[in-house]
Formats: structure tokens, sequence, C-alpha cells
């Protein structure tokens, strides 16, 4: 699955900014990286952004200065630092950004963050292909070879999760806690029997793939 919303990552941790870029890159988004404030400064100013990964301690111009570039072009902002005191995070939040996570960082969490602000934003993404299954999330309609497929609320939430993050491993105690709510106390067991009733519906046997000891993921080649 391919969009065309473009990210601009600014983080001066070479491992941090290779890590960001290769997750966001696999699950479709396409991702600028620079290490520099400055850099980055001059980027936004001949690209067009829909969302900005900000470190704050960079070269140049750190990640606070570097916002007031991104809210004249609009552009949503998640700051991603090791500052984890409490009047950075203010700082950040009270100027506008979106999200303020702090390392170290579950890359799914943020995964998710990103989907979440990218939602949020003027355009609409919300039509998925994966051959001859087509999923429309603001119809609310999944079709297989063009006939329509009835899932039940659950069914329909849990897969919406797995097309919007394909290649990604989901292990069954963050899908639990992602698609059926932090108050949910059932069992994993319930996340492998909606695995399967996805697969026999969608015939999916071979695209919703077990990892041992993991979970599962939605595998897209």
């Amino acid at each position: 699955m391919d969009n065309d919303y473009r990210i601009l990552i600014v983080e001066d941790d070479k491992s941090i900014s290779e890590l960001l870029n290769m997750n966001l890159s696999v699950v479709g988004y396409r991702c600028d990286v620079t290490s520099d404030g400055k850099k980055a400064a001059e980027m936004i100013r001949g690209e067009n952004y829909d969302l900005a990964i900000l470190d704050i301690m960079l070269p140049e111009i750190d990640g606070f200065e570097l916002y007031e570039y991104m809210s004249g072009r609009e552009i949503p902002v998640i700051y991603l630092s090791a500052k984890s005191d409490v009047q950075s995070k203010v700082k950040g939040l009270k100027m506008g950004a979106e999200y303020y996570i702090t390392k170290p960082f579950d890359i799914l969490e943020l995964i998710v963050r990103v989907e979440k602000v990218l939602k949020r934003s003027e355009k609409n993404h919300n039509i998925y292909h994966f051959d001859n299954v087509t999923v429309n999330e603001k119809e609310h309609m999944v079709l297989l070879d063009g006939s329509a497929v009835e899932l039940k609320p659950m069914e329909y939430s849990l897969l919406l999760m797995l097309v919007k993050h394909p290649n990604i491993v989901f292990s069954r105690e963050q899908l639990l806690r992602e698609v059926w709510g932090e108050s949910y106390f059932g069992e994993t067991r319930t996340v492998d029997n909606h695995i399967a009733v996805l697969r026999k519906k969608l015939n999916w046997g071979d695209k919703i793939v077990t990892v041992h000891r993991v979970g599962y993921k939605l595998e897209v080649k």
C-alpha cells in the first residue's frame, strides 16, 4: 500500500532517524530526513510536508525554534525528544505540537500517533487496496472481488488496524489495546478468533501471517 503523505524527520541521532525512516517507509509514507535544524528550515521552504517529526536538541536551529517554520506552513508537528522534563513537554504542547513523545519510545506507538495526526489533516486517504480486496473507511465498506463482505464491528476495526499498518508485526496484546481499548480485559484468544474469521471471509490465509510467539502482520509484497 502506498500513499502520498510526505513526512519530514529531523533527528540528529542517526540510528533513530534510520529507524523512523525505515518503519514509516514500510507502511507507505514518503520520508525526507535531516539531522540539522537549519537544513530542515530550508527543506520546508522548498517542499510540501504533511507532518514533521522533530527532535528538540538540534544543531543550528533547535526543535522549538523550528516549530515557527512549521506553523507558518501549517505543518503539524510531533516532538520526539530525550528531554523528558515537564517544562519541555508543556512548552512543546503549548506551542501547538500534536504530541510530545519522549525517548526511548515504542515505534508502534509513534506510527499510531502519526496516523491519527494525518487522519485529522485535510486529505482523505481512506481507501485501501490489496489485490482483490478493497477497504473503504469513509463508507465503512469492505469489498472482495467487487462484492460486499459483511464484518462485525470488531472484525472491521481489527481489519482497519492491519490494512493501515501493512508489514508491521502486532503482538496480541497490542491489538487488544488498540482495537478493543484499554478498558477491555478479555483474553488474547479473542484476537486469534477474530483473525481466523478475517482470514476466512477475505480468503487471506496467506496474507495475515502468524509471527511465532509474537502475533500477526498483514504481509504485503
